[in-house]
């Protein structure tokens, strides 16, 4: 899967993944290849996804997820934490 994480300051993340957990409006949902088409809104937490060193955890404050063809797209608004193990790639 493709996962692309931006914010209002850039791009968070753009990597691929197996797994990617969100924190849902209305409870934590997690994402697996093949998933169904789904929007959803985010709430405060993090969203974890599994990266070539291990988990990788990104604090949010909120935000929409869009889910289509293995491609996950995330639009936040970052908390004033940063993320511990962020992998990056700008393009």
């Amino acid at each position: 899967m493709i996962l692309t994480i931006v914010a209002p300051s850039g791009t968070l993340c753009r990597t691929t993944t197996d797994k990617v957990s969100f924190p849902g409006t209305v409870g934590r949902f997690t994402v697996l290849p093949g998933h169904a088409p789904l929007i959803a809104g985010l709430a405060p937490g993090e969203i974890i996804f599994t990266g070539e060193t291990g988990d990788v955890h990104i604090p949010i404050r909120n935000g929409c997820v869009r889910v289509f063809n293995d491609r996950i797209e995330a639009c936040v608004e970052e908390t004033d934490g940063r993320s511990e193990n962020r992998e990056e790639k700008q393009s």
